[in-house]
């Protein structure tokens, strides 16, 4: 269902003259939306994720049930297809409600990006968010995809969620996933290799894996880079059709890839604010430190067709600014929190230059 702005005025007299229909609406909306989320949830930890009553969501839920929106079983609630379908129609509607529309659009206009998708709510605060987050990725991923295509991705948590998220409706064997990096030495479960590989196999696609260090020294890089196996792999990155990435905190990532003491000074004194797919930028989108890499470069990012940014929580709103700012994103998916920083900081760059 395409979302009219005509509609807005049918809102707003809902409001005047039943205030309390689209309170109701939006009660059932995310309680629909919270179990399409969990796949499978009992109504206890339902009412708990919702800061409900079991009472009240009882009575809701049997509603929703009687409905066909909801399938109630004694292992738990699932949501219907007829369900999914409803909340997919109403999604514009909601995003017009929050207020979500017009900020994506403030955004996509003053980075010149083709599309920005907010999702509710604070990852930083909420499970369900960063859930919801990963969704709207996935979604904007299977969007972009096309034939033959080869998708280059990122780590991190984030990230991971976007591979937990995805699906196709079909199998996609002609398509491959690749890291754009190395490994970081963290978790396995959000290094770029796992992530790859995970989002390979949820889709019945395909995936290469590259097997180095993300962090190599001079020496290190020249050896590795005279690898046959190496250089198939690297070669196969570095054509991407598509790349997904995280965004991270400067700092934060520094010391997660163990940056020296030295070099984390130095980006401290150059204003490095936020990190992704290794290089640092500054608040005004400037690199100002990058790492040796066997996998995608800075001129690779730059030629790449299509680069999709993944990030939120209020935290990393300028961050996420900070690497728009480079502009070389064509897709923004985020959230709430993160576009609310993200649009006041728009607003004092726009008062600052009146």
């Amino acid at each position: 269902m395409e979302w009219k702005p005509k509609m807005r005025p049918i809102i707003e007299l809902q409001q005047q003259l039943v205030p309390d229909l689209l309170e109701v609406m939006r009660k059932r909306y995310f309680i629909l939306h919270q179990v399409m989320l969990s796949d499978s949830v009992g109504r206890r930890a339902l009412a708990g994720s919702l800061g409900m009553t079991e009472r009240v969501l009882r009575a809701e839920t049997d509603y929703l049930k009687a409905q066909g929106l909801l399938d109630i079983q004694v292992s738990g609630m699932r949501i219907s297809e007829q369900g999914r379908k409803l909340l997919a129609e109403l999604e514009p509607l909601f995003k017009e409600w929050f207020g979500l529309a017009e900020m994506e659009e403030k955004i996509r206009r003053y980075y010149d990006l083709k599309r920005v998708y907010i999702v509710p709510g604070d990852s930083d605060a909420s499970k369900t968010t960063q859930r919801e987050l990963g969704r709207a990725a996935s979604q904007a991923l299977i969007r972009s995809l096309g034939k033959d295509d080869v998708v280059a991705v990122t780590g991190g948590t984030t990230m991971a969620q976007v591979a937990n998220q995805l699906t196709s409706p079909v199998p996609l064997p002609t398509n491959w996933f690749v890291p754009a990096r190395g490994g970081l030495g963290e978790s396995l479960d959000y290094q770029a290799n796992t992530i790859a590989s995970m989002m390979a196999k949820r889709t019945g696609a395909q995936y290469r894996l590259l097997h180095v260090p993300d962090h190599l020294g001079e020496e290190a890089y020249v050896t590795l880079m005279q690898e046959p196996n190496i250089q198939e792999i690297v070669n196969v990155i570095r054509q991407a059709r598509i790349v997904v990435h995280g965004i991270g905190d400067a700092m934060v990532m520094a010391r997660r890839r163990k940056v020296d003491q030295a070099a984390v000074d130095a980006m401290k004194a150059e204003g490095a604010l936020a990190e992704s797919f290794g290089y640092y930028f500054d608040r005004n989108g400037a690199v100002v430190h990058k790492m040796q890499t066997a996998g995608l470069r800075l001129e690779d990012i730059v030629k790449t067709e299509v680069v999709i940014a993944v990030a939120g929580g209020r935290s990393k709103g300028e961050a996420i600014a900070a690497v728009m700012r480079f502009g070389h994103d064509d897709v923004l998916v985020t959230d709430e929190a993160a576009a609310n920083e993200i649009v006041r900081l728009i607003d004092e760059s726009n008062s600052g230059n009146a």
